[in-house]
């Protein structure tokens, strides 16, 4: 069993369920252990990695572990690919378990555990895995539209942070007629509309639907030439932009703009000089499509290119 220091400030993912359900149960698991209310906050990927890591003590999820991150009295749950070894940190990692199980299982070990929360924890591994012959799969998908119809704090509230509240929420039934009706019809749209930002990047207009379930099909069909394809969204007054692909490319991508996620799952903000979708896409071009100059010679193959030149001169 993990030691746990206490910590000054509970660290989560913004953007998604898993970061969610991570989050709220190290906030429940530090209460337990520590007594009182942890202060929790949660960021997206961009505003992450500029954060200052000021505290002495703290616990971390669902974000994947760095150096910077391998801090003594810092204690890091999470499921992303990770170089880093961890030298002071503790660190609670597996790249085959969502963040939310990680979590869930330290709150096991200190009887933290029910049979509700077994099942949220479940729905949540399934969706955040993308678990697809799971027979839940549908439902954990309404679960986590959740998070991106009502955003991380409008639902933190309407449950007032009691997890348990989200099982079977009412919410759930606007979720499950979105999938059935909108996202058929979002899909057959977003066929028709993608546009190339660069030989292997393609841009997918979304109108309606679960944008993820929608992208999914495109990339599981074929239906693009494209390895990555890209989302954009508006939220609290910045351009979003979501990558998606099937064999690890994504990432790579995402990184390009300072963002982060899973190989075939990842995101970024786009900088503020982005205003619009369009601009944006024009953003993302440009970024994709910048040429490299070709590598100079160095000494010796200047010296052999000019022997060879004056030979055939």
């Amino acid at each position: 069993m993990l030691t746990l220091p206490k910590p000054e400030v509970i660290l989560t993912h913004e953007s998604d369920l898993d970061g969610f359900v991570a989050g709220l149960l190290l906030q429940r698991l530090a209460e337990k252990i520590h007594g009182g209310r942890v202060p929790l906050q949660a960021y997206h990927y961009n505003f992450w990695k500029q954060r200052d890591l000021r505290e002495r003590a703290a616990w971390v999820t669902d974000f994947t572990f760095e150096s910077r991150l391998d801090k003594p009295d810092w204690l890091v749950v999470d499921h992303h690919v990770t170089e880093t070894v961890a030298q002071k940190a503790r660190l609670h990692h597996d790249v085959n378990k969502s963040a939310g199980l990680l979590c869930y299982e330290l709150c096991c070990q200190h009887g933290l555990g029910s049979p509700t929360l077994d099942r949220l924890v479940q729905l949540n591994n399934v969706a955040d895995l993308f678990l697809e012959s799971d027979p839940d799969f549908d439902l954990a998908g309404d679960y986590a539209s959740l998070v991106k119809a009502y955003s991380f704090w409008t639902l933190h509230t309407l449950i007032g942070g009691e997890l348990e509240k989200l099982l079977d929420h009412p919410l759930l039934e606007v979720m499950a007629v979105k999938r059935r009706i909108e996202d058929p019809i979002g899909l057959e749209w977003s066929k028709r509309n993608v546009a190339a930002l660069s030989p292997t990047v393609g841009f997918v207009e979304n109108l309606i639907g679960n944008t993820n379930q929608v992208v999914h099909q495109l990339l599981e069909s074929k239906a693009t030439p494209y390895a990555v394809l890209v989302t954009l969204f508006r939220r609290s007054n910045a351009i979003f932009a979501s990558f998606r692909s099937r064999n690890g490319e994504a990432l790579k991508v995402a990184e390009k703009f300072q963002g982060g996620g899973h190989a075939n799952a990842a995101g970024a903000i786009l900088p503020k000089s982005v205003r619009t979708i369009q601009d944006g896409v024009d953003f993302l071009r440009q970024a994709l499509n910048v040429q490299r100059e070709p590598p100079a010679l160095n000494t010796l193959e200047s010296l052999f290119s000019s022997i060879e030149i004056g030979k055939n001169g």
